[in-house]
């Protein structure tokens, strides 16, 4: 059959259907009146996504999300703000707001249930902070987290370590990495330019010292799961190598906040690195390796289910979300 007659057979029911309709209606039948609207329910979106990597089974949970003005001077901070704003809209984007995501992962090794990250907690509820309200979604209580793994210690990734007080994650162990305790553990940094940090540091991870193990690079968590610097976000900023029967998985944290900023212009200045040339340097490093040998990542701040891919692009990187390739068996 030609394109034509397949239109003209197409024009031709679609002019039916209405012609019957019109037909009924003449007829003095009586018409049902529409149905009252549905209510509006407000936007949603998915807080859980898991798949295989070998013989591990890895999630991603949704912590929740703030919106605020961006991406300059958040992103870009050294460039001209009309610059930033047209590779947000060269990417779909808006040029004057912006969401952060949070994300902390889950890895299953089988022997152990290993939390990288924690969460913003109880000090940015209600946006975010739902992790542990998640992870009933997820199929787990906290009370099976094995290991808590801590990338760095900024608040939205040590903010839930402590639920009232106490340990969030009553059963576990905790890891990080020896330079980041160091730098930010002294009391002396809960005041002046560091308080902030600081202080949280003081009241969520200092008190679990005695059950942490601190990493350096190239350590492991447990057997397939390794560290990696990746300073400059912060001192001792580390990202993970995951590896399962040969399948392998990077956690880049906050290596790269931004799914186009960051990653299309790495040497762009973020105003979250505590030191930016260091930053810029772990972006292009770790992001030209996972390019390179073409494997997927979850970055803590990449747009939810937070798992793709790199490609190279320019003097930087394209962000290409994952489609099914998780989720083959």
């Amino acid at each position: 059959m030609s394109s034509t007659s397949s239109t003209l057979s197409r024009r031709t029911a679609l002019l039916g259907a209405l012609g019957a309709g019109a037909a009924l209606a003449s007829t003095g039948l009586p018409v049902r009146p529409a149905q009252a609207a549905a209510p509006m329910l407000g936007p949603t979106k998915p807080s859980v996504y898991r798949f295989k990597l070998g013989a591990y089974e890895v999630t991603t949970i949704l912590d929740g999300a703030i919106q605020l003005d961006g991406p300059h001077p958040i992103f870009g901070a050294d460039q001209k703000p009309e610059d930033v704003q047209k590779l947000a809209a060269e990417n779909f984007l808006p040029t004057s707001r912006m969401a952060i995501s949070f994300a902390p992962v889950l890895v299953n090794t089988g022997n152990e249930l290993i939390l990288f990250d924690t969460g913003n907690g109880a000090g940015r509820r209600p946006n975010a902070g739902a992790l542990r309200a998640t992870l009933g979604a997820a199929g787990y209580t906290p009370e099976q987290i094995d290991v808590v793994v801590l990338t760095h210690f900024h608040p939205d990734h040590i903010g839930g370590l402590m639920e009232d007080g106490a340990p969030a994650f009553a059963n576990a162990r905790y890891v990080t990495g020896a330079e980041e305790y160091n730098f930010w553990s002294p009391p002396e940094k809960a005041t002046g330019k560091t308080e902030r940090v600081g202080k949280l540091v003081q009241s969520n991870v200092v008190p679990l010292a005695e059950k942490t193990t601190f990493l350096e690079d190239n350590q492991a968590v447990v057997s397939g799961i390794t560290a990696v610097d990746a300073g400059g976000h912060t001192p001792g900023h580390l990202a993970f190598h995951v590896e399962s029967e040969g399948k392998r998985l990077m956690i880049t944290a906050d290596t790269a906040n931004h799914y186009v900023v960051s990653l299309q212009r790495p040497d762009w200045e973020v105003s979250f690195d505590m030191n930016k040339k260091k930053a810029a340097e772990a972006r292009k490093e770790i992001f030209g390796m996972i390019a390179a040998d073409k494997i997927p990542f979850t970055g803590y701040h990449m747009p939810f289910p937070n798992v793709g891919y790199i490609e190279p692009m320019g003097d930087g990187f394209r962000y290409v979300a994952a489609g099914y390739q998780m989720d083959l068996g």
